[in-house]
């Protein structure tokens, strides 16, 4: 696996159960799962032969993340190594231009989108706008994530001006898209192998702030059955028609007129870490198991509700002991809540770790892991930040 961040080492310790060892790409020796795994490569994922090295003697290569330039991943697969997903499929995750385009030419909904040119891009964004209406969202086509690379512009002003101009002689490219009036977020996580098996894992809810997850509910409250029947159609439809291998994350929004495509990730996903212990066979696993060629895993949830509760760094004492002990009220307080924590240095708003809580009453189950993932962050102080 290229990268050592969670997602890595999280899928470490699912392959260690399957017997299968996992070979970790990281950049530096305190990344998350380069703490944690025993075959570790220092190197950079933007290096040709520090990839080359990398991938001797692995039967498989895949992704923590989709920031490893094509050009790479295709001179890798061009020597003979297998890459899932591959590049091809990789480039719509990597490329928010690409994906629009992709996914319009086979009917999946989208919000309507343009690229920004380089001449003239204002009144080009002005034309968008008398079109679609305010706000718009111009978005870099390469690179965002948790927010990031997206902006949401209420009024095509001079800061508007400025920020577009900045980012276009910076050689960011940009596109637009028309604001999307949802009502709720949700995310459809699937899985597919080179045989061509595919598995769709219950719709849930994701609660963002800022563009970032702090909550995800499973399954989404009150969706009722064709709504996530469509969801799981169209997240394994765009599965084959971009021919992924492993996890497929489909972002969606909720509208008044049905469901519209957001985002894709193609690996283990935020929104899917609930089911660690939530579902029979969690995400990371069942990525194992895909890009391997194995038969994939139950998808069956193992609770009514589960929910998953990010925890972020920022509290008034981040350091390691300080969280530690605060393990003593979470785990005495409820038992049953399961703490995830990824090794990752704190920082103002930075998702160090997780928790999940299962149980019969939702609301009951998102208090109990709210209330864990609050105490984690704040400790005793936590009322204050209620």
């Amino acid at each position: 696996m290229v990268g050592g961040g969670q997602l890595a080492r999280m899928t470490h310790q699912a392959a260690i159960s399957l017997g299968v060892p996992l070979r970790v790409l990281a950049r530096d020796p305190d990344d998350a799962a380069a703490q944690v795994c025993a075959d570790v490569r220092i190197g950079d994922e933007r290096s040709l032969d520090d990839l080359r090295a990398f991938a001797k003697d692995c039967d498989v290569v895949t992704w923590d993340h989709e920031h490893v330039p094509q050009e790479l991943i295709k001179a890798l697969e061009e020597a003979g190594t297998p890459c899932r997903p591959g590049s091809a499929a990789l480039l719509h995750a990597q490329d928010k231009l690409v994906m629009r385009e992709r996914l319009s030419s086979f009917g999946a909904p989208c919000p309507a989108f343009a690229r920004v040119p380089r001449e003239e891009p204002l009144p080009f964004l002005e034309s968008f706008a008398r079109e679609h209406g305010l706000p718009v969202v111009v978005k870099a086509t390469r690179g965002g994530y948790d927010g990031k690379g997206v902006w949401v512009l209420n009024d095509l002003d001079r800061d508007a001006r400025e920020l577009v101009d900045r980012l276009l002689a910076d050689g960011v490219d940009l596109l637009v898209e028309e604001h999307v009036a949802f009502r709720r977020e949700l995310a459809a996580m699937v899985a597919r192998s080179p045989y061509g098996q595919g598995a769709a894992y219950p719709v849930v809810e994701t609660v963002n702030r800022d563009g970032v997850c702090h909550e995800v509910i499973c399954p989404a409250p009150g969706l009722d059955d064709d709504t996530a029947a469509e969801a799981h159609r169209l997240a394994l439809d765009i599965a084959e028609h971009f021919d992924v291998t492993g996890i497929l994350a489909v972002e969606l929004f909720e509208t008044d007129g049905g469901l519209v495509v957001n985002e894709l990730a193609m690996r283990p996903h935020n929104s899917g870490h609930w089911t660690i212990e939530g579902a029979r066979t969690s995400q990371f696993e069942q990525h194992v198991r895909a890009v391997l060629d194995l038969p994939l895993g139950s998808t069956e949830a193992t609770a009514p509700y589960v929910v998953m509760a990010n925890v972020f760094g920022g509290g008034p004492d981040d350091g390691a002991d300080a969280v530690y002990a605060r393990y003593v009220h979470v785990m005495a307080h409820d038992p049953a809540v399961r703490v995830h924590m990824y090794g990752k240095r704190p920082r103002p708003g930075r998702k160090i770790g997780h928790v999940t809580a299962l149980g019969d009453d939702l609301d009951e189950v998102r208090a109990r892991a709210r209330h864990a993932a609050d105490y984690l962050r704040w400790g005793p102080a936590m009322k204050e930040h209620a």
